[in-house]
């Protein structure tokens, strides 16, 4: 049989211009990029894997005026690079085999590949997870924050529950059933995102419920959170703001991510209005993290 191919399209950017260019990635391309950063240099490379190549002329210069208008917004896209690749399916699961490696969170989780032998600790719980086509494996700052806040807040004498808001791969949510919160709950609104969310579990065996969900059609909250993660854009933040609020229990922890430093202060603002306390934050370049008490 002849091997299968596909098409690596592939963005050499900087970290401060990563997220800004994943709604171009969905837009033109139909995925979120998988994303790898160079330890040494700070640089990323954004990635997508296509079955059938695009326009190759069409793509160069959708993201030639997408660095433009980046740079006019203040922020350094880097060179830019754009690269188009055939490569056999196999060469691209043994290329990720090189650059994911097993990292631990907080003592107490150990989030891996399949391939790795690398055997937890006492006290660890095990995450597998492998890249997907487009799907993160928590290796991206933002992911981390949330993952370190998780087993941070892991009290367990407590019964707690967990919400994810736009989980992707479902990384937190598995996270946080393995941690033993319960009960764990994610959605998305991409439908392929929850498919590959609800694959990840099944192969981490446990069984968080995961559904596809738009969050400003959402009434609110009936049920509320011990800790909610919500990895959203500022303007779906601040417009859902009582929404996302709502699923807060009073004293519980809301965890935003990858959020421009331009905005955190609105975004951190609306929610200081709805009862939410500042506890800590974390900067990435132009992207902020921020933690919030819910006070009320």
């Amino acid at each position: 049989m002849k091997p299968q191919t596909l098409w690596r399209v592939s963005v050499e950017t900087t970290a401060e211009a990563e997220e800004a260019l994943l709604p171009l990635f969905e837009r033109l391309l139909g995925q979120t990029p998988s994303t790898y950063t160079d330890v040494e240099t700070g640089d990323v490379t954004a990635s997508v894997f296509l079955p059938k190549l695009l326009n190759k002329n069409s793509l160069w210069s959708e993201f030639r005026a997408a660095f433009q208008h980046l740079r006019l917004c203040g922020l350094d896209p880097g060179r830019g690079v754009v690269s188009v690749m055939r490569v056999r399916k196999r060469d691209w699961t043994e290329s990720w085999k090189r650059h994911f490696k097993p990292f631990v969170v907080g003592g107490r989780l150990l989030v891996k590949p399949s391939w790795s032998k690398r055997k937890p600790r006492a006290g660890q719980s095990v995450v597998v997870i492998d890249p997907g086509l487009s799907f993160g494996t928590g290796q991206h700052p933002t992911t981390r924050f949330c993952l370190e806040h998780l087993v941070a807040a892991r009290d367990f004498s407590k019964i707690q529950g967990f919400l994810d808001i736009g989980t992707g791969s479902g990384i937190l949510a598995i996270a946080a059933a393995k941690l033993g919160y319960r009960p764990v709950r994610a959605f998305d609104f991409d439908p392929a995102a929850v498919r590959v969310a609800k694959g990840n579990a099944r192969r981490n065996g446990v069984r968080p419920r995961i559904t596809r969900g738009d969050l400003t059609k959402m009434r609110g909250g009936r049920q509320k959170y011990d800790v909610v993660c919500a990895n959203l854009t500022a303007d779906v933040l601040e417009s859902c703001a009582d929404r996302v609020a709502s699923f807060v229990k009073p004293g519980g922890w809301l965890a935003i991510a990858g959020i421009l430093r331009t905005q955190i202060f609105s975004v951190r603002k609306c929610f200081e209005l709805r009862g939410f306390v500042s506890k800590k934050a974390r900067s990435e370049g132009e992207w902020e993290s921020l933690l919030l008490k819910c006070a009320n």
